[in-house]
């Protein structure tokens, strides 16, 4: 992979985590908070995020091969995934394989909801998780893994940044603004996805690729 392909992960991940979306759940969630324990709340938050790509980052694969699921096949259930959360995105409303009410009204009982629901799944779901893994081994060496970990640590500073200035930006943005960008999101998203099948398909089907 080279630098355009780093930068393309970089904005397809973050793409998928959408810290966007997550911001008027953080609020909601955070609202008796006082402004010390929010920052903290999106502190654990981030760091979280960046825990769960890590280790989808270094064992992803080794848990695949442990269940007897090939890369291919993963590539094509991640990549519908994907588009069924860039179509949720593209229309505006709720993705359940991000979270689901239940999940939220559970969280409203614990006293941090940094860690579930916001880091997990909220924003490091199943569509960031997939992402990771098959991004991840396109090239096996050092310095890939070492550039990987700082788009991880570069999405981790991101959600860090948009939770701690929510409230800013859903104030000034309002609904409507809210909802064009989830759109954009969503369509940059679902291209990802388009990609993810078309690779996977491939490779399942060498006859596909028409050599």
């Amino acid at each position: 992979m080279n630098w355009n392909e780093y930068v393309l992960l970089l904005v397809g991940l973050i793409s998928v985590v959408n810290p966007i979306s997550a911001m008027p759940t953080f609020l909601s969630l955070t609202a008796s908070k006082s402004p010390t324990e929010r920052r903290r709340t999106a502190l654990i938050c981030a760091f979280a995020v960046a825990m769960v790509l890590f280790v989808s980052l270094l064992a992803g694969e080794p848990i695949l091969l442990f269940f007897g699921i090939g890369l291919p096949s993963f590539r094509v259930a991640g990549g519908l995934l994907l588009l069924l959360m860039g179509i949720s995105m593209l229309r505006v409303s709720d993705d359940r394989s991000r979270h689901t009410p239940e999940e939220d009204a559970e969280s409203l009982d614990k006293s941090s909801v940094a860690v579930v629901p916001l880091a997990i799944p909220l924003l490091a779901g199943p569509g960031a998780i997939s992402t990771t893994i098959v991004y991840a081994h396109r090239d096996l060496s050092l310095s890939h893994y070492l550039l990987f970990s700082t788009v991880i640590v570069s999405i981790s500073s991101i959600v860090l940044l948009m939770l701690l200035l929510a409230p800013r930006i859903v104030a000034i943005m309002g609904q409507t603004g809210m909802n064009v960008v989830t759109r954009v999101i969503g369509l940059l998203l679902s291209s990802t996805a388009v990609e993810f099948i078309a690779g996977g398909m491939t490779e399942l089907f060498p006859i596909l690729a028409g050599d």
